[in-house]
């Protein structure tokens, strides 16, 4: 996704009206959701049979979508309150979410033409972008009804079910033992911001490199709660093997603070393929629109009116988004681990600045910014907020406008989207700050058209926000 055109605090989020036009499993779909749990109901039976066998030489298969969407399992219309699950799943994704449109995507005049430019031919055939636009595994991997043409589904997120299928909706069924059998570890923050990382930032084997965004492949941004706002939410987060809602009310602090901290680390590891890999400088690592901006005289330009500190004129400088807001909740969690970390893309960002550095040293450099990050990460799974933390966090972010404006329209995405999440979290409390929403919803509005990002500007709206929390 580029720019803040997804805001949720700017667009709803709607049911479609279609969702009862819905052909579902009309085989299981007479099976009461109650008996899902007996060890002998048709359900449980119809899985079984499904799913492969398990022993140990077998390899993980992907069954596709189809298998989840009986209504007794995860295709019914409405959510349900007396499961551990809402039982509305796959509808929801079939209807609202736009993983399941992610392989039509490849089908469009704009994916075609892409794939002309990239020389890749067909591209709802292409392994460049089948990575991301579908589950694209090998044919051995695939069960009898998978279909690569369903888009990004339920298994992309969740893991191969052919092993964990069948077991995971038996009475004593534990979470552990499903993750043993391939499941995803999602209830797991930082691995379900590495999962969705894996095609919104990207990992070996599945890049958006600059020569993809010449093609004209939109740039990736991430934020893991106000993507997981706009996925549409088909879920509850409850502890593994609970019924019960996690009773925390800031929970989505947490999601914000860990996922910045797994998007760093997975960053560094991103930024440490690049200086080892056969293409650099790769641009996608530096700040887009310090070249792609629109021209102004030389003396309206605040750029160059700032000056380009220690940087040579001309080479663009590495992009910290994923770094200069999160570094305002990694003081509270460790300050000393944030005091290296600092350090770290101190030097990490005057070397990519050089262009041509010490591509080794580079590497080596990014590797310790992972692990850093990494350990942030480990630190926050369990941390806690409460209403004066938030409170003082968003205030810090706030009032850090001249420092993060600066650094670039990526980094003022962050931080649009930092303070909309922490103020959603903190307004859950019953604390509601109309005058707050708005003016972060004129943060998101100053980022409409990133090539037209003034910083100046954008930063006095921070203080602007700043003054509005209380």
């Amino acid at each position: 996704m580029s720019g803040m055109k997804f805001s949720r605090s700017v667009h709803s989020r709607g049911v479609l009206a279609s969702l009862s036009a819905l052909l579902l499993c009309a085989g299981a779909a007479a099976v009461p959701a109650q008996s899902t749990n007996s060890p002998g109901s048709p359900v449980l039976r119809l899985l079984n049979a499904s799913a492969l066998p398990a022993d140990a030489g077998a390899s993980y298969k992907y069954l596709g979508p189809g298998s989840c969407s009986a209504s007794a399992c995860h295709g019914g219309i409405q959510p349900r309150d007396t499961t551990k699950v809402l039982q509305n799943e796959y509808s929801t994704w079939i209807v609202q979410d736009r993983h399941s449109r992610a392989y039509t995507v490849l089908t469009q005049p704009l994916a075609e033409r892409m794939a002309k430019i990239l020389k890749i031919g067909d591209p709802t055939k292409a392994q460049k972008c089948l990575v991301c636009h579908a589950l694209s595994v090998p044919p051995q991997e695939r069960g009898t009804q998978f279909d690569i043409s369903e888009g990004v589904s339920c298994e992309s997120c969740h893991g191969p079910a052919s092993q964990w299928l069948g077991p995971h909706v038996e009475a004593n069924a534990k979470h552990a033992d499903m993750v043993k059998l391939g499941l995803v570890d999602n209830k797991d923050l930082a691995i379900r911001s590495e999962k969705c990382l894996t095609c919104h930032l990207g990992a070996p084997g599945l890049e958006v490199d600059h020569e993809m965004l010449a093609a004209g492949h939109p740039d990736l941004t991430f934020e893991l709660d106000s993507f997981s706002s706009i996925e549409p939410p088909h879920w509850v987060e409850k502890a593994p093997d609970s019924k019960e809602p996690l009773n925390d009310k800031l929970f989505g602090v947490r999601i914000w603070s860990i996922g910045q901290a797994t998007q760093l680390q997975q960053s560094m590891l991103r930024l440490a393929r690049h200086a080892r890999g056969p293409v650099w400088p790769e641009y996608t690592e530096m700040d887009c629109f310090t070249c792609h901006h629109s021209l102004t005289k030389p003396e309206d330009s605040w750029r160059q009116q700032v000056g380009y500190g220690s940087r040579r004129p001309g080479n663009p400088p590495y992009n910290p988004a994923r770094y200069v807001v999160f570094r305002h909740v990694a003081r509270s969690a460790d300050p000393a681990t944030t005091a290296e970390l600092e350090t770290t893309l101190n030097e990490i960002s005057a070397l990519v600045a050089e262009l041509q550095p010490d591509r080794a040293e580079l590497a080596a450099k990014s590797d310790r910014g992972a692990q850093l990050a990494g350990e942030l990460a480990h630190k926050m799974r369990n941390m806690t907020y409460d209403r004066a933390q938030t409170e003082q966090l968003m205030r810090e972010i706030a009032n850090d406008g001249d420092g993060i404006s600066l650094e670039g329209e990526r980094s003022a995405e962050q931080a649009a989207m930092a303070l909309d999440s922490l103020y959603l979290a903190y307004a859950g409390l019953g604390a509601p700050n109309p005058d707050l929403k708005g003016d972060i919803d004129q943060m998101y509005r100053m980022l409409d058209n990133p090539s037209a990002y003034n910083a100046p500007k954008f930063a006095a709206q921070m203080k602007k926000t700043s003054s509005a929390i209380r």
